[in-house]
């Protein structure tokens, strides 16, 4: 699995790919929190609290992870480079956790650069250091797992296609339909909403925010995560048999 995890960072850091991710993220998160005028401009809320960039970064991740995985798979069916892959004395499980733990390495790689908002917000807090630590580790720790889970959907998604346009537009549909569309269907249900919002990221999301860590939630997203990745694993054994 190293094996597999080292190449897929090689593969991205390699190329513009990796820097490109990194820049995104960071640009557009920039952009909204500091420069952009609107409700998720940081100086403008008149509170030392990061909840618009908790509030718009899964939206944007939604879109970012799955152009970082839509090559994982896709792309080695594509070049004839599955079948060699899938030969070598690893078990398919090792080769899908590397691809999807370097996916994953790098969204990290691009959020760490984002602790420096907390700083900042403290030292312009007033009090200074007036900001709820709580609630913002809550926050990034609940950001990690939707992280792990929206790139063991777009690594299944590749397995799926040998299209990367294809790929990508499977696990954005993928991602969203899990982040929004139960909070959605809920909204039309009242009698039924918290249990239809319970099977949606969004609400997960919201309680670890709010700096309480549940292992309802965590389970949650743990849940979600190895089951895209077990299907993946179905879906290559398919393939190599």
């Amino acid at each position: 699995m190293k094996a597999i995890l080292l190449r897929e960072i090689k593969s991205f850091f390699g190329s513009p790919v990796g820097y490109l991710v990194v820049a995104i993220f960071l640009l557009l998160n920039g952009l909204f929190l500091w420069v952009f005028e609107g409700e998720y401009n940081l100086l403008n809320s008149g509170f030392a609290d990061l909840t618009p960039f908790f509030t718009i970064a899964p939206w944007i991740l939604i879109f970012l992870i799955p152009a970082v995985t839509m090559r994982s798979f896709s792309d080695e069916k594509k070049q004839g480079t599955l079948e060699l892959l899938l030969t070598k004395p690893l078990t398919v499980w090792q080769i899908t956790s590397g691809k999807f733990f370097g996916a994953m390495l790098l969204i990290v790689i691009a959020l760490v650069p984002t602790l420096v908002y907390v700083f900042v917000l403290s030292s312009l807090g007033m009090p200074e250091g007036n900001i709820d630590m709580g609630s913002t580790m809550g926050s990034y720790f609940g950001l990690l797992f939707l992280i792990a889970a929206y790139t063991a959907i777009g690594i299944f998604t590749s397995s799926l296609s040998d299209n990367q346009i294809v790929a990508f537009i499977l696990s954005v549909f993928g991602c969203f339909f899990f982040y929004f569309a139960f909070e959605a269907v809920a909204g039309l249900i009242p009698s039924a909403s918290n249990l239809i919002s319970a099977l949606g990221m969004d609400s997960h999301f919201q309680s670890m925010a709010r700096g309480v860590i549940d292992t309802r939630d965590v389970l949650y997203f743990v849940s979600v995560t190895v089951l895209s990745l077990s299907f993946t694993v179905y879906k290559l054994k398919s393939h190599q048999s």
